[in-house]
């Protein structure tokens, strides 16, 4: 029985006596087999129905009476019991029964609640003019099924067999086979994920965001089970998407047995915390996807310092006591509430680290000019490829080097910079450098983070803008990278723009000429040499090197192995 006996939800205008008479339900016993006694039926219904209030009962498998709780005429008022986790195959191991005073099956609170506090059941005597308790409503959930069905509905006319029901059978049954029906995990995966967008402008920029966060979850090992987007006139302050869609939210995750909900928008802190307080579901926002890619991707000494960083200076704000909603897939921050000093302990840490972490990255940044200023003595000409992440940047790259840097397809293959040698014909020769790729919204921190990296670019005598020309978001693309490219002074740098990927984009060669660039395919190798060509003449136009050979004759593309 419960220890801490109390009657709450809507306690105001009762009079003493009939407090007193709702927590004597306390003392009354329901045999485990029952949904409900007999006497406890009569007792609520002759109660609610004197008081003109729907009255409720949280009954436990010991068939002992763990919460008592008043309504209003059209709805009751549960305790907080928290929310259950998704994906659990064990129910709460609690039934909610109350009255309702009209003759109206369960409602859409009674079937969300017994959805997502994952009730043994939930059951509604609708009570008689008499007082006597008449029909019941009976609702229980189901295992997982591929029709996404959470919940069984049951109506008794006779209100004697709804008491008579055997619930403890039932239960035990129901669990073993939620144990079987739960869906197997894909090998290698991350989390199930439901994806949530909100937006208040066009549908079209919308889709083109969403088909990025698939592709960032594809790369993240995260299976996608749904999409939700909605829209909307004005983004909701506390949950994003407004409490009505949270909750819809939440019932689809059940249904589906998602562990994760992706978030097409950086969420506020308190936007994370007030999502959090609804569900017990992990929560990530798509810069803390980036981040978390970021962190796998790195490998380098120089990288891994600058993602430890942008994750510092991303989680500070968020570190509160009060929940550990936006996490890394590989886990969270820490627990849930910590004390005060803690808290301020670890503020202080993540504190104290960033500005290690920033004189570390600071003295590399130094190392790295002074090895620029080193090569620059050279006369090498430096060339930099840039571009939207999976533009293929670094399979151009091979192909223009014969190197095997690795190239996959997927977001932020390549995270730190690389460098090959690239040989011209009359000994003429430049450095050329991959670097990380770009995406739309790039958090502020990341950019800063590794501004040591792409301050590479700041040193290149001309810049390749790779474009992924048989992408249909290719112009907005572009213009994202110009965006970043504007914050960083390399205004004066020469840049030619290569539309790639010409072999599955017929309208390349249209799209270079209008842009006065270069159409090539990384895969087939078609147009390198026009590509080249057009390097050599905007290179040593410039005047980069001296070259002996000036007058050698009219450009040969350089020849390519195998």
């Amino acid at each position: 029985m419960s220890t801490h006996q109390e009657l709450t939800g809507n306690t105001e205008g009762l009079k003493a006596s009939h407090t007193k008479r709702l927590l004597a339900s306390y003392r009354r016993r329901v045999h485990p087999r029952e949904l409900v006694s007999a006497e406890l039926a009569r007792h609520l219904s002759e109660l609610s129905r004197e008081l003109g209030r729907q009255l409720g009962v949280l009954i436990n498998r010991r068939g002992e009476i763990e919460h008592v709780f008043c309504g209003d005429a059209r709805q009751i008022f549960l305790p907080d019991i928290g929310r259950a986790r998704a994906g659990q195959s064990r129910l709460r191991g609690l039934r909610l029964v109350h009255t309702h005073l009209k003759d109206e099956p369960l409602d859409r609170d009674d079937l969300t609640d017994l959805v997502l506090l994952r009730l043994d059941a939930v059951a509604a005597i609708i009570t008689r003019s008499d007082g006597l308790p008449g029909r019941v409503h009976l609702g229980t959930l189901l295992p997982f099924n591929p029709k996404g069905e959470l919940h069984r509905v049951e109506t008794f006319d006779d209100g004697t067999s709804a008491l008579e029901h055997d619930i403890g059978e039932a239960l035990v049954a129901l669990e073993q086979e939620m144990s079987h029906a739960a869906p197997g995990r894909a090998v290698g995966t991350e989390g199930r994920a439901i994806l949530v967008s909100a937006f208040t402008g066009p549908r079209g920029p919308a889709d083109d965001s969403m088909t990025e966060l698939r592709e960032l979850c594809r790369t993240a090992g995260v299976e996608i089970l749904d999409v939700v987007m909605q829209a909307r006139k004005e983004i909701d302050p506390r949950t994003l998407v407004g409490e009505g869609k949270l909750q819809d939210i939440l019932l689809r995750s059940m249904a589906l047995d998602a562990d994760l909900l992706v978030f097409d928008r950086n969420l506020q802190p308190s936007q994370a915390r007030h999502i959090a307080d609804a569900t017990a579901l992990k929560i990530l926002d798509r810069t803390q996807l980036i981040l978390d890619i970021f962190a796998r991707r790195a490998q380098s000494a120089d990288g891994k310092l600058q993602v430890e960083l942008a994750q510092l200076k991303y989680r500070l704000p968020r570190l509160v006591g009060q929940d550990d909603s936006l996490s890394r897939l590989a886990g969270g921050i820490g627990g849930r509430g910590p004390g005060e000093t803690k808290l301020e302990i670890d503020r202080r840490r993540v504190r104290d680290r960033i500005t290690n972490l920033e004189q570390r990255i600071e003295r590399l940044s130094t190392d790295r000019q002074t090895r620029r200023r080193a090569r620059g003595k050279t006369g090498v000409p430096v060339v930099s490829i840039v571009g939207y992440t999976n533009a293929g940047k670094s399979t151009l790259l091979n192909a223009l080097t014969n190197s095997t840097v690795l190239a996959e397809d997927k977001l932020f293959a390549t995270l730190d910079p690389t460098s090959r040698r690239l040989r011209f014909p009359r000994d003429r020769e430049v450095v050329i450098t991959d670097t990380v790729g770009f995406i739309r919204d790039l958090p502020k921190d990341l950019v800063n983070a590794f501004r040591a990296t792409l301050e590479e670019l700041e040193e290149a005598d001309l810049l390749l803008h790779v474009v992924d020309a048989s992408d249909t978001r290719h112009e907005q693309q572009a213009e994202a990278v110009e965006r970043i490219l504007s914050t960083l002074d390399v205004e004066k740098t020469p840049r030619l723009i290569v539309f790639n990927k010409a072999d599955r984009a017929p309208d390349a060669s249209a799209l270079a000429h209008d842009r006065n660039g270069v159409a090539v395919s990384a895969l087939t190798r078609a147009g390198f040499d026009e590509l080249l060509a057009r390097c050599e003449q905007i290179l040593w136009r410039q005047g980069k090197v001296q070259s002996p050979g000036a007058d050698e004759g009219p450009f040969q593309p350089p020849a390519h192995r195998a």
